[in-house]
């Protein structure tokens, strides 16, 4: 699924080129989208962040990420054992379609979608020990053409099925494990997909449910 830019991506710089806190985020993409967004359901009692939304090639929002608990930093060998989060990753359902000015295809989008969202967001904040900067980005690009290949397959056998409510309902999810975490995806009743992927918090306890007002959460 392509993406050409990203709106609200980063947190503006502070003092020092510092990022300011995720509450100060621009939640200004997010309003953007003719979809719902999607985070944990009101049992999670814990911290919410904006992330990053991603926009289609005719500058359509087509998808966004909401984080839960601890802002998780690159994986190292001081972090993996404390950090603490969930991300949920809500894809607006759209067909194959023309872009505005008719000159090309956007793709479909789908539960593979999700899945692979998902996926490559938990790579992002990955790196294997006792792995050489130099090395990161050559594994990075072959994980994230592992990921792709894995969303591709939701009926394979590296997926299972898991059961978790979405606005109270039970909704089917495909779900996997790594050594890295786990990933989700599966649609609402909405119309939209739903990916999810963390570490140190496990996904068989939670729940998802449609955000109300996606603008309180420039105030968290």
């Amino acid at each position: 699924m392509e993406t050409t830019s990203r709106v609200g991506a980063q947190a503006p710089a502070a003092e020092g080129g510092q990022p300011l806190p995720s509450a100060r985020r621009t939640v200004d993409g997010y309003l953007l989208a003719p979809f719902p967004w999607y985070g944990l359901d009101e049992a999670f009692t814990g911290p919410r962040w904006l992330m990053q939304v991603g926009m289609a090639a005719d500058g359509a929002v087509e998808h966004g990420s909401i984080g839960h608990g601890d802002e998780p930093s690159v994986r190292n060998e001081g972090t993996e054992d404390k950090e603490k989060f969930a991300v949920v990753v809500t894809v607006a359902g759209n067909p194959a379609r023309r872009t505005a000015d008719g000159t090309g295809l956007l793709e479909a989008t789908s539960v593979s979608s999700a899945a692979w969202l998902a996926g490559v967001g938990l790579l992002s904040f990955t790196w294997p020990g006792q792995m050489d900067h130099t090395l990161r980005d050559d594994w990075l690009e072959q994980q994230t053409e592992t990921a792709w290949v894995l969303a591709d397959d939701l009926a394979g056998d590296d997926w299972s099925t898991l059961s978790l409510p979405v606005d109270g309902v039970p909704t089917p999810f495909h779900y996997r494990e790594s050594e890295f975490g786990w990933v989700l995806a599966g649609s609402t009743q909405e119309g939209v997909h739903v990916g999810a992927y963390g570490r140190g918090m496990s996904a068989y306890g939670l729940g998802f449910a449609m955000i109300k007002d996606i603008a309180t959460y420039a105030a968290q």
